[in-house]
């Protein structure tokens, strides 16, 4: 599995982020190493993601129990 384009944020416990647009994947590289997919996210979560001032707040309140996600990393 190849991952998407990933970009660094500035969060305490959340390394980089990624998009894959054609699938709707969100990817999330954490600082301790481990990565997940989030399935099925539109385009406009995501980005709501990468702007948020608190990713991982914002991960846990939209995305926890909304969307399919696996550890894949």
């Amino acid at each position: 599995m190849s991952l998407p384009e990933m970009f660094a944020v500035s969060s305490s416990n959340i390394q980089s982020i990624g998009y894959d647009e054609a699938n709707q994947d969100v990817y999330v590289q954490f600082i301790n190493g481990s990565i997940y997919v989030y399935k099925g996210v539109p385009i406009h979560e995501y980005e709501n993601l990468r702007d948020a001032p608190s990713l991982g707040s914002y991960l846990h309140r939209n995305y926890k129990n909304v969307y399919a996600y696996e550890r894949i990393g």
